[in-house]
């Protein structure tokens, strides 16, 4: 999603898509461990970015109350 998208969403939801973006992160890893391999690596990285850019944004809404 877009950083103005991610704006529009409450707290409870931001932390809801920020745990799942972890444990996908984590199912990654674990699969790069066992296969050795995976299908696009790119995709770590942006996971990556997408759980910094909600860290982020929830960080903010946070500072704004």
């Amino acid at each position: 999603m877009k950083p103005h998208e991610l704006r529009d969403l409450s707290l409870t939801e931001l932390n809801a898509r920020l745990k799942d973006e972890k444990e996908a992160l984590m199912d990654f890893h674990f699969n790069k461990a066992i296969a050795g391999q995976i299908e696009n690596s790119a995709r770590i990285r942006n996971t990556r970015r997408e759980i910094a850019r909600l860290k982020t944004i929830i960080n903010e809404k946070l500072s704004a109350e």
